[in-house]
């Protein structure tokens, strides 16, 4: 059904509530003009009744004719915390405009996000086949001696390596910056994590354990909740002597995501300094320094946040907290490699 005119809706509540006006005030002078000590009638006692309700029912009017700007408030509230990706919804005909632009913008700035990752991807996808060849190039120029070109080229791929990572990192966090309506299950994306930190880190024979509920849902798209865990995994797995912990809580609204490990641990200055871009607690490990520090962007983008502290286990503490994303409930899975 059309919406109805902003316009006629309070046109009609004035209309409505002037009419009580008048017949309550014409009522009430009529019964000021009887004489002392005359008993109201019920037929004076009706007009005003009569134009007590008519006011109130104007009233109303006018205050559901102003309801679609609330309505309108509420899901710009969703969009804004990404429940949906745009305005649905009947409004009263002066108020289609201003939303078809809003979802008009909100439709440019998901096409503009797009082409950015895309573009940011396509440069990463064609920078890494010539620094892999620079790196190979590396090598044999230390096997044939000539270290100090082996240490020059190291050096500027290294340097290359930093500022794509740094790029794409930007770009993931800009679109990570679009709605989001996904509800991704915190252990899929960590199944395949563990996968991963198998293949890079088989020689230290490391054992990563996972205690996460299966009915635990995040606010955040599969890919991005990869990103972060990926992060804080391959960190953990840097550092930790033999284990790595995983797991996962329910906080309210929001989920906890712990990742622990029981390696040296950071000293308490560095913990906060760690979350900062290119900033690493030892070099010997390598990286960017940017690993965290993409937590913590992509975190906030999702009103989510990230600390370190002290682990129980004695290593570091990751703690990672997400919006929680409902779901129909499940049973605990509690797992190992």
């Amino acid at each position: 059904m059309k919406a109805r005119s902003l316009h006629a809706r309070l046109v009609a509540g004035v209309i409505v509530w002037a009419l009580g006006v008048l017949g309550a005030s014409f009522a009430g002078m009529t019964l000021i003009s009887r004489k002392p000590g005359w008993v109201m009638g019920v037929h004076f006692a009706m007009p005003i009744i009569a134009g007590l309700v008519f006011m109130g029912a104007g009233l109303l009017v006018v205050r559901r004719g102003l309801s679609p700007f609330r309505t309108l408030r509420e899901r710009l509230a969703a969009v804004r915390d990404g429940r949906t990706a745009r305005l649905e919804g009947e409004y009263p005909i002066e108020v289609e405009p201003l939303v078809a632009d809003l979802n008009a913008l909100l439709d440019e700035r998901e096409r503009r996000v797009a082409r950015a990752l895309a573009t940011a991807g396509d440069l990463a996808h064609g920078l890494k086949t010539p620094l892999a060849i620079l790196a190979q190039e590396t090598g044999r120029a230390d096997a044939a001696g000539q270290h100090d070109l082996a240490v020059a080229l190291r050096d500027q791929v290294q340097r290359m390596r930093r500022q794509v990572d740094s790029h794409l990192a930007q770009a993931r966090v800009t679109a990570a910056g679009a709605p989001s309506t996904a509800s991704t299950r915190v252990i899929d994306a960590a199944h395949g994590i563990v996968r991963t930190m198998d293949r890079l880190y088989t020689d230290r024979a490391l054992t990563i354990e996972l205690d996460i509920p299966a009915d635990s849902h995040v606010n955040v798209p599969l890919e991005d909740l990869e990103e972060m865990l990926g992060n804080l995994l391959d960190n953990a797995c840097k550092w930790a002597r033999t284990r790595v912990f995983v797991s996962s809580r329910a906080d309210g609204r929001r989920v906890l995501i712990e990742v622990d490990d029981d390696g040296p641990g950071l000293e308490p200055g560095m913990r906060e300094r760690v979350l900062q871009r290119g900033v690493r607690a030892d070099e010997a490990p390598g990286g960017s320094g940017l690993g965290l520090a993409i937590v913590r962007d992509l975190a906030e983008v999702y009103r989510g946040s990230i600390v370190v502290d002290r682990s129980d286990r004695g290593g570091l503490r990751a703690r990672l907290t997400l919006p929680s994303a409902c779901q129909p409930d499940a049973p605990t899975l509690g797992m190992g490699r």
